[in-house]
């Protein structure tokens, strides 16, 4: 059984979808510390275009090789071959192919890592996932109809 594409990582023109990132700690995935990411951001590849500071603060940009990604979340590459094809994230790839992860896809790669190491198959820590993302983002959105309710506001969509 495979996971419903709910959390693929980019839309059909390629721009990332609207959702909340699942808040794992500080904004850092699971089991990372501050300093690790920024040592993991300033190792990778450069930007190709733009500026990058904006790139790295945007949860949604491709900025981590596989190598890379296994490497921050103590990983093999196949374990995350095997997230990708069990559809909980879908890796963006370089123009010579190669899996590109965002910081959110890492935090989705760590909660798998941490349900399957307490005994949970893939295919039931990637429906747990899902289920914990949609709930976030069902938070979120009641929280902003509140505040809206409470300013007067009409609630965005």
């Amino acid at each position: 059984m495979r996971c419903p594409a709910a959390l693929r990582s980019a839309t059909a023109d390629g721009a990332p979808p609207r959702r909340a990132p699942v808040q794992i700690g500080a904004g850092v995935p699971i089991g990372l510390s501050e300093g690790s990411m920024d040592q993991a951001e300033s190792s990778s590849a450069a930007a190709p275009s733009g500026n990058a500071e904006d790139k790295f603060d945007n949860d949604d940009y491709p900025a981590y090789s596989m190598g890379r990604a296994a490497e921050i979340l103590g990983v093999t590459p196949a374990f995350l071959r095997s997230v990708d094809a069990a559809k909980l994230i879908s890796p963006q790839r370089s123009d010579g192919g190669h899996r590109r992860y965002s910081r959110y896809q890492l935090r989705l790669a760590a909660r798998a890592r941490e349900l399957t190491d307490r005994g949970t198959p893939l295919e039931a820590a990637c429906r747990i996932i899902i289920l914990e993302d949609r709930l976030t983002e069902a938070q979120r959105i009641n929280t902003q109809r509140q505040q809206s309710r409470q300013t007067g506001q009409s609630p965005p969509s």
